[in-house]
């Protein structure tokens, strides 16, 4: 199970309150990131001073020189820290309105974070409005973590990325966002979207619809448009439905509530998550259809709440865990190219997905 965020957050608060007495510690315990916070610049900068590298200031060097000379800093040191395997604190932020996805999330992330040798400080971010998740951010900032994984929705908050990028801390984005990334992890949610479509429509479906997820993600505009061009593409554009949800089982059940009072309800729903599918089995079985024989329903991500309802759900299988992993092993390459004043370049990896086949979608009556 995840380490509890509280329990995290506690444990690393006593270690950041032992580290911010720089005279009472050894040389080698003091990093690069302590003297970049106290010289007012990245931890990049600070590198290609060490480095005698270039694009730096003369003002800006001799402010790094001067606190390097405060605080006693050893970049020999930190180097065979680094080469020992010394951990390195990575900030994951957190919104998400599926327990499910999120359990999964971060799992995958803390399996990883072991196998790497580096620590986590799990922080929730539960603000909404711009001021907050700035604020939320620049707490997170002067933790005195490395880099920072936004998992969605967080992955397309500006206000964030802003913020983080103005602290010189290297952030991994998760899932495809309005707002561009260097280092970004995802899967192809619009060909995981028609794929599922086209399947429905194999079976004999025509009037399938959708319950799309939260409109300020891009994830929810990749899978209507996938949804929509398999429609298309098969002469059903006529029967497209679509009905808003925000990939929570509350808002599962109000849509499906909606969609099953329609004069003409679909044969087919398409959930955008499984936590909205789940939400459309329950709907179903209160209004005594059979599932599938009345309604065929999918889902997408295949969380653990894909297997645990009845039927089980034919879903999407997004690899969650592996994103979270894949994630955290960019973001310490990239800290690691950072401490040696270089950078590992934009990468966008892209995972594979895979549509399982269970029990809660047949061919139509």
């Amino acid at each position: 199970m995840p380490v509890p965020a509280s329990y995290d957050r506690a444990r690393k608060g006593d270690e950041r309150a032992s580290m911010s007495r720089p005279g009472r510690r050894g040389r080698g315990n003091v990093t690069i990131q302590d003297v970049a916070r106290e010289a007012g610049v990245s931890a990049m900068t600070v590198s290609r001073v060490i480095n005698s590298g270039g694009n730096v200031r003369e003002r800006t060097r001799e402010n790094v020189l001067r606190a390097i000379d405060r605080l006693r800093y050893s970049p020999n040191s930190a180097a065979r820290s680094l080469a020992a395997g010394e951990a390195t604190h990575i900030g994951l932020f957190y919104s998400n309105p599926s327990a499910a996805y999120l359990s999964q999330f971060l799992v995958g992330a803390l399996e990883t974070a072991k196998v790497a040798g580096c620590q986590l400080v799990i922080e929730p971010c539960e603000s909404e409005d711009e001021a907050g998740q700035r604020e939320a951010a620049n707490h997170l900032a002067h933790a005195g973590v490395e880099g920072v994984i936004l998992p969605p929705p967080l992955s397309e908050s500006a206000p964030i990325l802003t913020a983080l990028a103005k602290a010189g801390i290297p952030v991994v984005t998760v899932a495809k966002g309005k707002h561009p990334n260097p280092l970004n992890v995802r899967m192809d949610d619009c060909s995981a979207a028609r794929q599922m479509t086209e399947y429905l429509i194999g079976l004999g479906h025509k009037r399938i619809a959708l319950i799309k997820g939260h409109p300020d993600q891009i994830a929810s505009v990749e899978r209507e448009r996938g949804f929509r061009l398999a429609m298309e593409a098969a002469g059903l554009a006529k029967h497209i439905v679509v009905e808003q949800g925000y990939f929570s089982f509350r808002s599962g059940l109000d849509a499906a509530e909606k969609l099953l009072r329609r004069r003409t309800p679909p044969t087919a729903i398409f959930a955008s998550n499984d936590d909205m599918a789940a939400a459309v089995v329950s709907v179903a079985h209160r209004r005594g259809l059979n599932v599938p024989g009345d309604l065929s329903v999918v889902g997408f991500d295949d969380t653990q709440l894909a297997t645990a309802v009845w039927p089980e759900l034919t879903t999407i299988r997004q690899p969650v865990s592996g994103m979270a992993g894949r994630a955290l092993e960019l973001l310490l390459a990239e800290v690691r190219a950072e401490r040696r004043g270089t950078t590992t370049g934009p990468i966008e990896a892209v995972l594979d997905h895979e549509l399982v086949v269970r029990a809660s979608a047949a061919s139509p009556k």
